[in-house]
């Protein structure tokens, strides 16, 4: 019995996902090639999307005894992936002291505890992976963009040293003292990390082929039907891939499979520098990130690059003209120079891409009435991988049919 269609039509919308070249394409290249799909297929799992949410998920299914099948309807981490800044840090969008107002203080505890769990649990990944993929932890610096900003951010330092986690705070000497800025006061957090998402994305897809699943690339889903049993898709070459469960990690494309607003999508903006000599660089390498609403955020990256990225517009357009992103760019450019002065500075990549905000800043993770036998993985705002990581987790367990804790978290009906 037919449960639910998706019409075609409302499956070719297209949502573009960045503008101009971000730097992890353009230094990584074409990592691998998968092939489109040819034959009507039948499998236990379909994973639409190919990007690092849909292989972390891949990943984790990839011993199950399933057979499971990605599909992207363009090319595997092509998408948001490779315009990724990979700010690895467990600090949620939302901050501790207003999450706890949302939905309760065990439940905002858990959620920042289970990114910083995600930070470790992306080092032991890449470190299982052959050959190991590279990987590093980075504490992280939040400070205060203004005076008036302080109070708050120490209530938010004490309430977080409250629940254990492992940081210090600053005075506005100490930031001076040991960042080289000027800032009213900050919390330095040991646990963060860094990752190039585009090539993770491709070392897991690979790991998930070796225990012998597919993976196809150029695979439109133009239809979906969803029944009690099974999902059925259809392909716009008029292929059929019947699953009996399907996820959906299409990251802000997947918005148009869910018939209720879940989420506002912005624009965000972010540059990578020329390369420079280690004298330029700051205490640990850490990441740097304000209090401000939008925030600017800064890290060191591959080659000697500084990567800046923040200065988000409250909205999205299908394309970003260059003379916006260029603008864009200089902002954050003054921004940072603002901060650091004595860094020689030069933009050598810029981009924009789609920015996903919830109610809340946390993910969208499980299923929902109207789609049957279907998942969502859905890892929203500036916590993007570290929310794939327990995206992957908690599918892998409702899948199986286990029991997962930390699932009511982030329902759909929260």
């Amino acid at each position: 019995m037919t449960y639910n269609v998706i019409q075609a039509n409302s499956l070719q919308k297209h949502m573009n996902l960045y503008d101009q070249q971000p730097y992890w394409l353009m230094k990584d290249g074409i990592v691998a090639s998968y092939p489109s799909l040819q034959q009507h297929l039948q499998v236990d799992v379909a994973i639409m999307g190919a990007g690092i949410s849909a292989a972390l998920t891949a990943w984790h299914l990839r011993n199950s005894g399933l057979k499971v099948a990605v599909f992207d309807k363009k090319h595997a981490g092509m998408g948001s992936t490779a315009a990724s800044t990979a700010f690895l840090q467990y600090e949620i969008d939302t901050p501790l002291t207003v999450l706890k107002n949302l939905i309760g203080e065990p439940d905002a505890v858990r959620s920042y505890e289970l990114c910083r769990k995600a930070i470790y649990d992306i080092g032991d990944l890449c470190k299982s992976l052959k050959p190991a993929f590279d990987f590093h932890l980075r504490p992280s610096l939040q400070y205060a963009s203004f005076k008036s900003h302080t109070a708050n951010l120490l209530k938010e330092f004490k309430l977080r040293k409250k629940h254990g986690f492992k940081i210090e705070w600053l005075e506005n000497t100490d930031v001076k003292k040991t960042f080289g800025f000027d800032a009213p006061g900050a919390i330095f957090s040991a646990d963060g990390g860094e990752v190039d998402a585009y090539l993770l994305t491709h070392a897991l897809l690979k790991n998930f082929m070796d225990a012998g699943h597919k993976v196809y690339n150029n695979t439109a889903i133009v239809h979906i039907e969803h029944t009690r049993q099974r999902v059925i898709l259809l392909t716009a070459n008029n292929l059929t891939i019947k699953a009996k469960k399907l996820i959906i990690a299409c990251g802000y494309e997947s918005l148009h499979y869910i018939p209720k607003k879940i989420a506002d999508i912005n624009s965000t903006y972010a540059m990578v520098s020329e390369p420079m000599a280690d004298e330029f660089f700051w205490h640990k390498n850490s990441l740097i990130w304000e209090t401000a609403t939008p925030y600017m955020y800064f890290r060191a990256v591959s080659e000697n690059r500084i990567l800046i990225g923040g200065r988000d517009d409250p909205f999205h357009h299908p394309h970003i003209s260059p003379s916006a992103i260029n603008r864009k760019t200089e902002m954050l450019k003054k921004a940072f120079l603002k901060k650091m002065p004595h860094i020689p500075l030069v933009p050598d990549f810029s981009w924009a891409g789609a920015f996903a905000s919830t109610k809340d800043g946390l993910p969208y993770i499980g299923s929902i009435a109207e789609r049957p036998n279907t998942f969502f993985a859905l890892g929203f705002g500036g916590n993007g991988i570290t929310f794939s990581i327990i995206a992957a987790q908690i599918i892998h367990d409702l899948i199986l049919g286990k029991k997962n804790a930390d699932a009511d978290i982030f329902r759909f009906n929260r």
